[in-house]
C-alpha cells in the first residue's frame, strides 16, 4: 500500500471507530447532553474533512494528528476511570465485548495516525525548500 495512502486510511478507520464508542457511550447513558454530542459530531465532521480534502496538505495533516490526539484521549479518559462510565461494571454491560474491542482498537488505530500524520508533517517541513 503506498505510504501516502496509509494515513488517510487509518484516520478514517480513527473517524469510524470513534463514531461508534459515541454510540456506545450513549446507548449506555453516559453522554446525555445534546450540546456535548453536537460538539463531538462537529470534531469528527472536520476531522473527516481533512481526512478527505487535504491529505497532502500541512492542514491536513495537522486536522489528522489532532484528531488522533482525541481518539487516545477517549482511550486514556476511559482507562483511567474518568469517563461517563466511571463507577460501572462494564463486564456487566449486554455490549462489553464491542465497547471494549472498540476502546482498544481506536487506541491503536489512533496511536498509529499519530505517528504518520508526525511523520508527514516533518516530511512536509523537510520538503519545503529554503528561500
Amino acid at each position: 500500500m503506498k505510504q501516502n495512502l496509509v494515513l488517510p486510511v487509518a484516520s478514517l478507520l480513527s473517524i469510524l471507530l470513534a463514531s461508534f464508542h459515541l454510540v456506545d457511550d450513549i446507548v449506555y447513558g453516559s453522554e446525555k447532553g445534546v450540546a456535548s454530542n453536537v460538539l463531538i459530531v462537529a470534531i469528527l465532521a472536520v476531522w473527516l474533512y481533512g481526512t478527505l480534502m487535504l491529505p497532502e496538505r500541512r492542514a491536513g495533516h495537522i486536522i489528522m494528528l489532532l484528531g488522533s490526539l482525541a481518539g487516545l484521549t477517549i482511550f486514556v479518559t476511559h482507562l483511567t476511570g474518568t469517563g461517563g462510565l466511571a463507577g460501572v461494571q462494564v463486564g456487566q454491560l449486554s455490549g462489553a465485548f464491542f465497547f471494549v474491542w472498540t476502546l482498544l482498537a481506536l487506541a491503536i488505530v489512533s496511536l498509529l495516525s499519530l505517528v504518520l500524520s508526525a511523520h508527514g508533517l516533518w516530511s512536509l517541513r523537510r520538503r519545503k525548500s529554503p528561500e
